[in-house]
């Protein structure tokens, strides 16, 4: 749990990062984009470098010296106010959480139920969003922005503390066949690469609007007091969204609900982008981030069965990642030259392209059964 909060940081810290480099550092949308896209990129060529190579490293030993060194990565940031140094130790802070967060992802997908550990650790996700709102805004309101990324440094800190305690030496045995478990080096079928792109796709939507989410609210006039407190009431929202998603796991079908989740997110990007009134752009907004999170758990089990060996969800980094880091730049690119509406039409067709992947994530009928409901 703890390891996928700090992994899994920039998810819901997005809207205060961009914003504080705009508001407190002084950066233009491209340049502050810029910056989270180097450490979203670093992350992405760590976790694929780390996702085929997964049964043969130390897992704790990764994911405890990974967060301890985004930990120093961030505290330099906190420090410096140049724009290379703030770059170089970005990109740094992307490499080594994301080698730690590939090890805590493989982990869970080789353990019995994928699906429900997932939607776990996707809940406790959802409890750091609550106090990572409710704490920090006020935080930086009196102490300046640089307390930003000491919170980031402290989190990445304390899950590499407590990794290098407690993390699991060897993952649990797997549910698969000892002749698939047995095949680390086969390769990945055609629908995984589809489910991974398809995730990316999505990862890009979610990275490139909730990067400017935040100064949506502030550029309309709604106010700082109401854009913060959308997002504790976005935190709160993200509580149920993976816990939705294990007591479905068995009654809706992750075929179906990976193809829903584009659309679904596309249209809360349009009342967002388009909508120059409080009330539609505060439900769109507190419930954005839960389409993700609640359509990422099934495509999690459903690339657990299509995997078996784990080595495709050791990459779920790469997949969120490789999206998102594309996300704040061509946010804020699109912004500085045709205006907040333009994310929705990028974001339309950045849609059909994950619904046309999804639409191919499917496994081969009477290939294997359904691991995940067989599971206990």
């Amino acid at each position: 749990m703890l390891a996928h909060c700090a992994g899994m940081l920039d998810l819901v810290a997005l809207p205060l990062w961009v914003g504080t480099l705009v508001s407190a550092y002084r950066l233009d949308p491209q340049q502050a984009g810029g910056l989270v896209t180097l450490f979203l990129a670093g992350a992405v060529f760590s976790s694929l470098a780390v996702a085929p190579r997964l049964h043969r490293l130390p897992g704790r030993l990764v994911t405890s010296l990974g967060f301890g060194l985004a930990a120093l990565a961030f505290a330099g940031v906190s420090q410096t106010t140049d724009y290379a140094w703030m770059a170089g130790l970005h990109l740094l802070a992307g490499v080594t959480s994301a080698a730690a967060l590939s090890c805590t992802h493989g982990t869970i997908a080789r353990s019995a139920n994928p699906h429900r550990l997932f939607a776990l650790v996707g809940m406790a996700l959802g409890v750091f969003a609550v106090v990572f709102f409710a704490a920090l805004p006020p935080l930086m309101a009196r102490w300046g922005g640089d307390r930003l990324f000491q919170v980031f440094a402290g989190v990445m800190a304390v899950a590499g503390a407590v990794a290098a305690l407690v993390f699991p030496r060897t993952v649990a045995a797997s549910p698969v066949p000892a002749s698939v478990a047995a095949a680390p080096r086969a390769g990945l079928g055609r629908a995984v690469w589809f489910g991974a792109l398809g995730v990316s796709c999505m990862a890009l939507v979610q990275a490139m609007m909730f990067s400017f989410l935040e100064r949506i609210g502030i550029d309309r006039g709604f106010g700082q007091p109401a854009v913060n407190a959308v997002l504790v009431a976005l935190g709160l929202v993200n509580l149920l969204p993976a816990g939705l998603a294990a007591l479905l796991q068995r009654r809706w079908p992750a075929e179906r609900v990976v193809l829903c989740g584009p659309v679904v997110q596309l249209a809360l990007v349009l009342l967002m982008t388009q909508s120059q009134q409080f009330a539609p752009y505060a439900a769109a907004a507190s419930v954005f981030a839960a389409v993700m999170i609640f359509t990422h758990t099934f495509a999690f089990g459903l690339l657990a069965r299509l995997d078996p060996s784990g080595r495709a969800l050791a990459a779920t980094p790469a997949m969120m990642m490789a999206g998102a880091a594309l996300g704040p730049v061509l946010g804020g690119t699109l912004v500085k030259w045709a205006g907040y509406e333009s994310l929705a039409v990028a974001a339309l067709l950045i849609a059909i392209g994950a619904v046309g992947c999804f639409a191919q994530a499917r496994q081969a009928p009477g290939l294997r059964p359904d691991a995940a409901r067989s599971a206990p």
